[in-house]
């Protein structure tokens, strides 16, 4: 079940918009101001977030500008400013998308399948886990905004690693999925490969995003 944060001081809006969501199947949580909005969004993980922008304490434009440096959760902003303006301003923030008020529930229920389905897309594309990113199609590696090189089986073994993350993999199994059935050398390569991986992803921890489980293999942890 997705999980929705919707961010209104509107009441009645936001629980119209509450009711309808969880009769489409969604798991609805709702914040009446920015600053708590903002705590949540951070603290708790979401699937998207619907996003007042006139709200107390703390406005919709600072709390998607904040909230998009620590999270790339999706933002559809909802306001009654509906100039060109406004809807451009909410955009370059880093919001995904701008609904004006008064919206019909349809067309907000279609917005969100919208950016839930370029999400399914760009996940087909693209992998990720804690501030490792690859990307399948350019096979570019990124940790955080640095681009790491690999090897082409180090690059592989680190998408099998992260493909099946939270999931113990045996050595025999890394061998026989990234070196192949017919692969003669020792088991100690795999070793000798989870150990350039780490020194090019890690610093100073080096079991920081490989994990060795003693006697049996390794894991990725999300």
């Amino acid at each position: 079940m997705k999980k929705i944060l919707v961010i209104e001081d509107e009441k009645n809006i936001s629980s119209f918009v509450k009711m309808e969501l969880q009769f489409e199947g969604y798991n609805v949580v709702i914040k009446e101001d920015g600053k708590s909005g903002l705590y949540e969004a951070i603290k708790e993980s979401y699937d998207l977030i619907l996003l007042d922008l006139m709200l107390p304490e703390l406005n919709g434009l600072e709390v998607c500008r904040r909230l998009k440096r620590e999270k790339d959760t999706p933002i559809i902003m909802l306001s009654a400013r509906d100039s060109v303006m406004d809807k451009v301003t909410g955009l370059q923030t880093g919001a995904d998308d701008y609904i004006a008020k008064p919206f019909a529930i349809e067309e907000l229920l279609a917005r969100i399948q919208v950016v839930f389905r370029r999400q399914g897309e760009a996940n087909l594309k693209e992998i990720k886990i804690k501030d490792i990113k690859v990307c399948k199609e350019s096979r570019i590696v990124k940790k955080g905004d640095k681009e790491i090189n690999l090897t082409n089986k180090e690059y592989e073994l680190l998408l099998y690693l992260i493909e099946n993350k939270d999931k113990v993999i045996s050595r025999y199994s890394l061998l026989e999925n990234i070196w192949g059935y017919d692969y003669e050398a020792e088991t100690n390569v795999v070793d000798v490969y989870i150990r350039y991986l780490r020194n090019k992803l890690d610093s100073e921890n080096k079991e920081e995003y490989i994990q060795t489980v003693r006697s049996v293999g390794y894991v990725m942890r999300s």
